[in-house]
């Protein structure tokens, strides 16, 4: 008995094997690098002579003052920004996700050509979207203003993506409107594989939609929501292609992905960039390790 179980154990790993080694060239290996990296004052044009300096890169004491990125504002200015970025747009698309998956469950004439429609936003990518709203976001010849304008919510042309006061949230709005597609495809997902008895059943028993909803078809759902949230939240964690296109240089929407680049290659800096880039990736595990230790706890006590 134990002989064959050892036999599977070492035909699973020999079966792994191409993936682990996959993996490790295209994902541990860089990863290892960076860390390391995060240690040295390497430079971009330089990537063999460099020195190790410890962890001065992270935080560094001298003449009393101290240095690094735990001690620079504009990296926490760019977690927070991080952060408040992921939570409204996951919440957001998660909701607008949830009512749309609901609504193309039901059977009507047309369901699968509305389906097929609501990939569009998600399907194009993030660079094209991105650019195509700046555009159309623009204060002197963009739609957005010359719509708003004529039917009187304005008064003159917003300068969507420069102002202060409204740029981070043209940030979430266009990511919602692109992303909220594929939270409504693994959402619909979930509603697929519930048994369609239980609606016949529930029908029969006069039971109303909302009381459904929440007794049932929200309580078989919380695995399809939980692992659609953590997908989806690690991507938004690791935010850089919208922001970087659709506001450039902008220290209202820098994340951390953007503040870990522009170190990185714009200012020469490839040691401090590691280190950035190791923070980001630290401050996605310990976010992720945590959402789901709390959905286990929360699932033990239900």
């Amino acid at each position: 008995m134990k002989r064959a179980s050892f036999r599977n154990i070492t035909k699973g790993w020999l079966l792994l094997s191409p993936m682990l080694i996959v993996l490790g060239s295209v994902a541990i290996f860089p990863l290892y690098r960076t860390f390391l990296f995060s240690f040295t004052d390497a430079k971009i044009d330089d990537l063999i002579n460099f020195s190790f300096i410890g962890f001065n890169n992270y935080i560094e004491k001298f003449e009393g003052l101290y240095y690094g990125i735990l001690a620079d504002s504009t990296w926490w200015n760019a977690v927070y920004n991080t952060l408040f970025f992921t939570v409204i747009s996951v919440t957001l698309e998660t909701i607008l996700g949830l009512i749309v998956a609901l609504c193309l469950h039901r059977a009507f004439k047309g369901r699968g050509i509305f389906r097929a429609i609501m990939l569009i936003p998600w399907a194009i990518p993030t660079v094209v979207s991105a650019k195509m709203w700046s555009w159309m976001l623009n204060d002197q010849f963009g739609i957005i203003n010359d719509m708003l304008l004529k039917v009187g919510i304005i008064s003159e042309s917003v300068a969507w993506t420069s102002n202060s006061d409204t740029v981070m949230w043209v940030v979430i709005f266009v990511d919602v409107w692109k992303t909220t597609p594929f939270m409504a495809l693994l959402i619909l997902a979930g509603l697929q594989i519930i048994p369609g008895h239980i609606f016949q059943a529930a029908k029969v028993d006069g039971i109303s939609g909302i009381r459904l909803f929440f007794k049932v078809i929200l309580p078989l759902l919380r695995p399809t929501l939980i692992v659609s949230v953590v997908f989806r939240a690690l991507d938004a964690l690791r935010i850089f292609d919208l922001i970087y296109v659709l506001t450039p240089s902008n220290d209202d929407t820098i994340s951390m992905s953007v503040y870990a680049r522009e170190n990185l290659f714009d200012f020469d800096k490839f040691g401090y960039g590691s280190a950035a880039s190791t923070l980001l990736f630290l401050v996605i595990c310990m976010l992720t390790l945590s959402y789901l230790g709390f959905m286990r706890l929360t699932s033990e006590k239900i």
